[in-house]
């Protein structure tokens, strides 16, 4: 685990990042002691997209459903 002083991190912050990415540590100390840590993160899992496809059916009318009760409810609206 590399120590590295805080100015230094701030004025080359790129230079940190590339070493957290392949897996080392970096410790960030200011005067001497530590005030922050950059390391990689674990890559998260992908999401799962459309798992339901073909499972629900979506009817034609879904954006009118209610709308007699609604139109009772608050009037005709024209």
């Amino acid at each position: 685990m590399r120590v590295i002083n805080i100015h230094v991190a701030k004025a080359h912050l790129s230079r940190p990042e590339e070493g957290a990415a392949a897996g080392d540590a970096l410790v960030i100390a200011e005067a001497g002691k530590p005030v922050g840590q950059v390391m990689a993160t674990p890559p998260t899992p992908p999401r799962r997209r459309a798992f339901l496809a073909g499972e629900i059916q979506v009817p034609d009318d879904f954006d009118r459903m209610g709308e007699a009760e609604i139109k009772q409810l608050f009037g005709s609206g024209s």
